[in-house]
């Protein structure tokens, strides 16, 4: 298998025998590539958006594979390792995407924001799965992208370039949130055994030894990534996975406060809080009083 470090746009467009345009951005057409790697793993040092629509080339990242249907969305981001697999030799892919590297963004818009398309960093089997409208809706700005790549580099280049990015990342934003409503059901079980896995961790004593639960925690548990986890329960609940996390968490400190004859200090280490100031502080920005008023008022 073939090791690449993908560090610059070149380096992609010269491994497919494709033409670049700019050093820091490529729009990718691999129906037009004169050369396929059948096997290799790519270290990603640049931002990649894919848009698959074939099943001749599989996509592994981490343990598992992409679940493809047509017109399916991949994204990575610099620091993320994937395996790619032809399985038919010298087929030329049915993948068109973008390519940009992290310096064309510095100092601009999408630089600023780049952090809020935490698709990025979404797994395998969470990958964006398009309608055939919103398939056009992501070529008609991969074609924006390449028409401002085959004019002239000037001093508006590069914002212009950075803006019709941004614009089809918002669009990828927006893909998003139609599909967490179209997974809704699922979306509910994903609710349902995160509220249950915080019962358990509880129930199993673990926050005394490894603290307050964390977002993290959660996710792993229920197979998700970080940001997935996070933009789902905030899609579902109007909360962050945090807030939510902390929601719970005073939930029951209400029921320690009334139903025990604790300290506030020893509630606060009981339910994995290094330091009873931060527990009360919490404690107050969720009921909008203290630990201690919540005792007495009930």
């Amino acid at each position: 298998m073939e090791e690449i470090v993908l560090d610059t746009v070149d380096k992609y467009n010269k491994l497919y025998g494709l033409e670049t345009l700019h050093p820091l951005v490529s729009v990718i057409d691999l129906t037009k590539a004169t050369r396929v790697v059948n096997h290799m793993q790519m270290d990603y040092g640049i931002y990649a958006l894919y848009l698959k629509n074939s099943t001749e080339c599989n996509i592994k990242y981490g343990r598992k594979k992409y679940d493809y249907q047509e017109g399916t969305i991949v994204s990575f981001a610099p620091g993320q390792i994937v395996e790619v697999t032809t399985e038919i030799d010298e087929v030329k892919p049915n993948v068109y995407g973008l390519l940009f590297h992290p310096d064309l963004i510095r100092g601009t818009s999408l630089g600023q924001n780049i952090k809020k398309y935490g698709f990025f960093s979404y797994s395998s089997n969470e990958s964006l799965h398009l309608s055939e409208r919103e398939k056009e809706v992501f070529m008609d700005c991969l074609k924006n992208i390449s028409i401002e790549l085959n004019h002239s580099i000037d001093k508006h280049s590069k914002s212009l370039i950075s803006m019709n990015i941004e614009l089809l990342l918002n669009y990828c934003l927006r893909f998003y949130e139609r599909q967490f409503i179209t997974r809704e059901e699922s979306n509910r079980d994903i609710i349902q055994l995160f509220e249950k896995y915080v019962s358990e961790y509880f129930e199993k004593n673990l926050q005394s030894e490894n603290g307050l639960p964390t977002v993290k925690y959660f996710a792993d548990k229920v197979h998700l990534t970080s940001n997935y986890f996070g933009d789902l329960i905030k899609k579902e609940t109007g909360k962050s996975a945090q807030e939510y996390i902390q929601l719970m968490v005073i939930e029951r400190a209400k029921d320690r406060l009334i139903g025990c004859n604790l300290t506030i200090s020893e509630i606060a280490y009981e339910l994995g809080f290094q330091y009873p100031q931060h527990f009360s502080r919490v404690f107050k920005q969720q009921t909008g009083i203290t630990p201690n008023q919540y005792r007495i008022n009930n």
